[in-house]
């Protein structure tokens, strides 16, 4: 073979085994599908999982949180639980009232004792607020733990009495006290060997609550003492 025919025989072999074929092309890559939301389909409006609806009102029973954050219960309106809408009663002697560091506590008492002084809050959250009485009975004794580290939920005791007309439910309950309500505080620390005895009233317009805690024995010093200022419930004036 001539030199010159060579030559064409090697570059043709090159050119049919060393190049892509353009002729024959490749199948392209699945196209992928635009997400375009259907007209027809109703918005999904609901928060996602895990995420707070701002809007969402409080379950029952559920204690007030710090103003200002989401969810929080509104202001009590002024004047609200004041003249007929208001509740009145005596306090025990020998309690000793304290500026309410709050306001939606409407009074607030030291009860002195000899295994330490315990405390009588009275709360009202305003027309419609606050929670039926078992809801807040059981969250209160969600506060206290046994002995054995269980909520003391299940060993609750419950009654209800009648205080001048008003269907009072009461409540007590004894173990290792959280601290309860702190108001965007650091929490408090667990109070073993303390007691709550509590009374919530029905208000005009709202349930008003009375909360004493305090060492055990301090506590069941003063049951009568709680007792007689429950009983002398009325509607205020």
């Amino acid at each position: 073979m001539k030199h010159g025919s060579i030559a064409a025989f090697v570059v043709s072999g090159i050119l049919l085994c060393g190049c892509p074929d353009q002729g024959t092309p490749k199948d392209p890559p699945p196209a992928q599908a635009a997400h375009t939301p259907s007209s027809q389909a109703p918005a999904d409006t609901k928060p996602a999982l895990g995420a707070v609806d701002p809007n969402a009102p409080l379950p029952p029973g559920h204690p007030p949180v710090t103003a200002g954050s989401a969810g929080s219960l509104p202001p009590v309106p002024e004047g609200a639980g004041s003249g007929e809408a208001a509740l009145a009663w005596t306090a025990p002697a020998g309690w000793v009232s304290e500026p309410p560091s709050s306001p939606m506590r409407r009074a607030q008492y030291r009860v002195p004792g000899k295994a330490g002084d315990g405390e009588c809050v009275v709360f009202y959250f305003g027309p419609g607020q606050g929670g039926d009485p078992m809801a807040n009975a059981e969250r209160w004794a969600g506060q206290f733990t046994l002995p054995d580290g269980q909520p003391a939920t299940g060993a609750m005791k419950s009654s209800q009495i009648d205080a001048g007309g008003l269907a009072v439910t009461l409540v007590e309950v004894a173990g290792t006290y959280s601290g309860g309500m702190t108001m965007g505080t650091e929490p408090a620390k667990p109070k073993p060997g303390y007691r709550l005895l509590g009374a919530i009233a029905p208000g005009p317009d709202a349930n008003w609550f009375f909360k004493l805690t305090g060492p055990d024995a301090t506590v069941v010093e003063q049951r009568g003492a709680f007792e007689s200022m429950v009983k002398s419930l009325k509607h205020g004036v």
